[in-house]
């Protein structure tokens, strides 16, 4: 049976504009029967608005027909162009152009230096890197480590501003409240502010990760 478009709201003009057992607009809409029944008491979707199926293209005149006729008859949905065009869009890998590709390293080391709430797989995603060279990074073991500066990705061209600010809010907040189940304290002067607070722009003279060099 093709998935069906606002199942409750279906079964609901189902139930007020047909005479199809509860079974038969159950199995159609993928409730329990015991649901649908809810529905014709008026204990289930009671502030729902029937969606008449037929108008939406998901139901044939023909099989309600045929269904209101015979109640052991299983009615097939129809595939509904409004059903792909409301399917969600995944998104695509975060493309990076070839010529900032090799500066990914910077923007990488940038947040491990400033915002380490920022987990491995949220960098990952807003970089387009893998977990592997972040930890290459980390360690140091990169090869070019030599030369890796911390630069926000802001200022190399791999991320907005406003993305930024909400990947730094997000991963912050979610900090709070592990620290506040585990009953931790942030550090007084502990920064939780979006990047474009704390400094987003690193200046060209900004030293190695490792303090010592």
């Amino acid at each position: 049976m093709t998935d069906i478009l606002m199942p409750k709201a279906t079964a609901v003009w189902l139930v007020d504009n047909t005479s199809l057992t509860f079974d038969q607009i159950a199995d159609f809409c993928g409730l329990h029967p015991l649901e649908v029944k809810g529905i014709a008491d008026g204990e289930v979707a009671r502030d729902i608005r029937g969606a008449d199926p037929i108008a939406n293209g998901q139901l044939s005149r023909q099989e309600l027909d045929s269904a209101q006729s015979d109640a052991k008859y299983r009615m097939v949905a129809q595939k509904s162009r409004h059903a792909e065009l409301l399917k969600p869009v995944k998104k695509s890998p975060r493309y990076t152009p070839v010529s900032r590709r090799q500066d990914r390293p910077d923007a990488i080391a940038w947040f491990l230096r400033n915002h380490p709430e920022v987990t491995d797989a949220q960098i990952s995603r807003m970089l387009g890197t893998t977990k592997s060279t972040i930890d290459q990074v980390r360690s140091r073991n990169h090869w070019n480590a030599a030369n890796i500066k911390p630069v926000d990705p802001v200022s190399l061209g791999l991320s907005t501003q406003m993305e930024l600010d909400a990947l730094v809010r997000k991963a912050a907040d979610k900090r709070a409240k592990d620290n506040a189940k585990r009953g931790i304290e942030e550090p007084v002067g502990a920064s939780l502010e979006p990047a474009s607070v704390t400094g987003a722009v690193a200046p060209a003279s900004e030293p190695d990760l490792d303090d010592g060099e």
